[in-house]
């Protein structure tokens, strides 16, 4: 049987939302597909190169229905925070969303995509040593934020922390925030781009 390389993909989603990454093999993907295992070879070399897919597969979902650059009027900063909360609900969509994301490699059909990122912020001022730094840095912030999203909403069932105002005055006036993933996440975006709006703009730090 011909094997349609997205309904691999699709599939083998799947299965990490039902068994977790651990629980995903090229063997038992092949048993859901009904096929043999060595019939996945001649898509994905190893496991790893099918998770390299799988990312690859979720970013153009990602980017489906955009140009992958900014809409008119808007600037690369506000075009790139977009995208990275974009990126964060992609990994919070799936079961081990980040763990999937992390140690991935771009495949060859991504090139093109990763480009037109890079090209618009040499148009926005950056080196290209720096733009590649640049999108490096924000896709470890996310999946790095989102596995300890993830690993969080594992520990629901924990008692709610409570302080004592008295011994404890200001974890318990800010503490609060600690609970708000959405702004501690929007927090820690915003101060990556302030460094490299600043850099952009020719801002330097001793």
């Amino acid at each position: 049987m011909a094997l349609d390389r997205e309904k691999v993909l699709d599939t083998a989603l799947r299965l990490i939302d039902e068994v977790g990454l651990d629980g995903l093999s090229l063997r038992r993907l092949a048993k859901e597909l009904g096929v043999q295992a060595p019939a996945l070879y001649w898509h994905f070399s190893s496991k790893q190169d099918l998770l390299d897919h799988l990312v690859a597969l979720a970013n153009e979902r990602a980017e489906k229905g955009t140009t992958g650059r900014p809409a008119p009027g808007q600037t690369w900063d506000d075009w790139l925070a977009e995208g990275m909360r974009v990126r964060r609900r992609a990994m919070l969509a799936h079961r081990d969303g980040a763990r999937l994301a992390s140690g991935n490699r771009p495949t060859p059909d991504s090139f093109s995509r990763i480009e037109r990122t890079l090209a618009v912020l040499v148009e926005a001022g950056f080196t290209p040593d720096d733009a590649i730094s640049a999108v490096l840095v924000l896709g470890h912030y996310v999946s790095g934020f989102v596995l300890d999203e993830q690993g969080d909403a594992e520990r629901a069932d924990d008692e709610p922390l409570t302080l004592d105002p008295e011994e404890f005055p200001l974890l318990a006036s800010g503490g609060s925030v600690a609970l708000d993933r959405d702004r501690l996440f929007e927090y820690g975006l915003q101060r990556l781009l302030d460094g490299m709006r600043a850099q952009v703009n020719g801002v330097r730090h001793p």
